[in-house]
């Protein structure tokens, strides 16, 4: 039965155009497997057969993505959703018979998530679902890592930082928080592999727990140059006969070399491998300006861990209906 429309709804349907938001929001609902979310979540969730009945599980989720995707507090999200018609829309209610969800409600539902590492189970599922759908090529991975920043303020119970944070230096510019490391299918651009570190790990140290079994090319950048010397990948059959095409450092930029063929050859070569590797930055792009993400909210790495997976698996999905094989798929 079709849902009956509110004056809000056709005055709303009157607009001349749509916002950005709304788009984006549609465009995310269309293409997110709810059915299959809310039976994954199901074992997990309230089963309780007296008090309060809980909240529709879809209703949560559908929640907790919001604040992912706006980067929000608990409070400023329920207020978000009163005030935003797009954000109303999206979450399916009808305030005339039910309430957004309190920000009580949506920080037990995110514990939910967390305690029982259904982030990675999401995000597992949904690469399964590419791969099913031939959406992934194998043979070749690409890796980068890009780091979150977390608060730096001591003006806490603890009167101290974050302890699973730490400080490093990128350039001439230091920063404290973590990494999130990727691992990308180098054919079509979606991410297969995930892991988050402090951000004083070395991206080389991560890189072998990224690449697949059936890989036989690995790209990154100059941070990787060195990565078949590493005892992990070394020591392994498979993965020490991999074709590491990583970029190397470049001090032909700062004329320490002649210019001549030799030079030329090698920016040559090394913008080929840029033209392969960059694929990956579009990631890093979705996650931390399309869906905000520049900056962690929460304390400890498994809290953001869980972001992690939950926000890369909706970039493949982001990037499937950007590519139009949705309907294919």
């Amino acid at each position: 039965m079709s849902k009956q429309l509110s004056f809000t709804d056709i005055e709303y349907a009157n607009r001349e155009r749509k916002t950005k938001r709304e788009e984006f929001l549609e465009c995310m609902d269309s293409i997110t497997p709810w059915d299959e979310i809310v039976a994954l979540i199901e074992p997990y969730y309230y089963h309780n057969k007296t008090g309060r009945p809980a909240r529709g599980i879809e209703t949560m989720f559908r929640m907790y993505l919001l604040q992912h995707w706006y980067n929000l507090s608990d409070e400023r999200l329920e207020d978000e959703i009163y005030d935003s018609y797009a954000m109303r829309k999206f979450m399916h209610l009808d305030f005339n018979s039910e309430n957004v969800p309190d920000a009580t409600t949506l920080c037990k539902f995110r514990k939910i998530i967390v305690d029982n590492h259904i982030g990675e189970m999401y995000f597992k599922a949904v690469d399964k679902f590419l791969d099913e759908h031939g959406c992934l090529m194998h043979g070749g991975t690409i890796v980068d890592a890009t780091i979150i920043d977390a608060p730096k303020s001591t003006k806490n119970e603890e009167n101290s930082r974050d302890p699973e944070m730490h400080q490093t230096k990128k350039g001439n510019q230091y920063y404290f928080g973590a990494k999130i490391h990727c691992g990308v299918d180098a054919g079509t651009g979606y991410v297969h592999s995930v892991e988050t570190t402090a951000a004083n790990v070395h991206d080389g140290q991560v890189a072998y727990k990224l690449i697949r079994d059936d890989d036989e090319v690995v790209y990154g950048d100059a941070s990787y140059c060195a990565l078949e010397d590493h005892k992990e990948i070394k020591n392994d059959e498979h993965l020490s006969q991999i074709d590491y095409r990583t970029n190397r450092q470049k001090p032909y930029r700062k004329n320490a070399w002649e210019e001549g063929e030799g030079t030329r050859w090698l920016r040559h070569i090394e913008y080929r491998k840029s033209r392969v590797r960059s694929k990956i930055e579009y990631v890093f792009h979705i996650i931390k300006d399309i869906f905000g993400f520049r900056k962690t909210r929460y304390r400890g790495l498994k809290k953001l861990e869980t972001k992690a997976f939950m926000l890369l698996a909706q970039a493949n999905m982001y990037m499937l209906a950007q590519s139009g094989r949705l309907k294919n798929a």
